[in-house]
């Protein structure tokens, strides 16, 4: 904090201080609002980054196993053609057969690639069934790639407009809550930064409801509401750590903030 922005702590009332620490708090909170509307949008359309790299590689898998299937398909006819032309050969060969050995020997290799075949053609069919299963998986995945299209580009029309809308609201409260920052000296700020960050919804400063803290909401002693009330020192909650503030603080600040 450079010298200019540095304010004896003398120089300003408990009060004053608290409206100022109370002012900052409601600044904050409107900055925290902002980003929380923005903030689910951007973890949406990562979601939805992540499930379409993913549709797209599952393609490219399917895509990949079909190519694989056809080459088999390929390879398998190749055998067949092949079978089919020993079975011409051995078929030639035993017209000119000598003795019934060689006839059974040739008979044995005819059954053997007649088995060949048939066992290409089976395996042939069921590359084709498992080709029409993938295409029907990459053309399911491909239409549900094409409705997660046009959700992330909904999604990301709408981020940008929200950012359009808030950008200069946040960067106006960001402003603001500097501006405030000046009338707190350093080991009130410090302070307040420490329970904000520690704080599961940002409030370190809160005001009194129903004699209860408006922070984690347990009960505050008679004397600490009189000692609250006299604007004589800061108070802060025995159970959560937080400032607390009367209505009078709160309601000088929602006017001042008004303006």
């Amino acid at each position: 904090m450079s010298k200019e922005n540095v304010i004896k702590e003398e120089e300003f009332s408990v009060e004053q201080k608290l409206i100022a620490l109370y002012s900052l708090q409601q600044i904050d909170s409107q900055i925290d609002k902002i980003k929380i509307i923005r903030g689910e949008l951007p973890l949406e359309v990562e979601d939805l980054e992540d499930e379409i790299a993913g549709l797209k590689t599952r393609i490219a898998n399917f895509n990949e196993e079909v190519e694989t299937l056809n080459q088999s398909i390929l390879q398998r006819k190749e055998a067949i053609k092949e079978s089919q032309g020993l079975i011409k050969r051995y078929e030639e060969q035993q017209l000119n057969v000598r003795n019934n050995r060689e006839y059974d020997s040739l008979t044995k290799e005819l059954e053997f690639q007649t088995l060949e075949i048939e066992f290409s053609d089976k395996k042939i069919k069921e590359s084709i069934y498992k080709i029409e299963n993938q295409k029907a998986e990459i053309e399911q995945a491909e239409n549900k790639l094409k409705e997660r299209q046009l959700d992330l580009k909904s999604k990301q029309d709408e981020l940008k407009d929200i950012v359009a809308e808030t950008e200069k609201e946040e960067l106006r409260m960001i402003e603001k809550s500097k501006d405030n920052e000046k009338f707190i000296e350093e080991r009130l700020l410090s302070a307040y930064k420490r329970i904000r960050k520690n704080a599961r919804n940002g409030l370190a400063v809160v005001q009194i409801e129903r004699d209860a803290c408006g922070g984690c909401f347990n009960k505050i002693p008679p004397q600490h509401q009189l000692d609250i009330r006299v604007h004589k020192k800061v108070i802060v909650c025995d159970y959560c750590g937080r400032i607390l503030v009367d209505n009078e603080v709160a309601d000088i600040v929602t006017e001042k903030l008004k303006e």
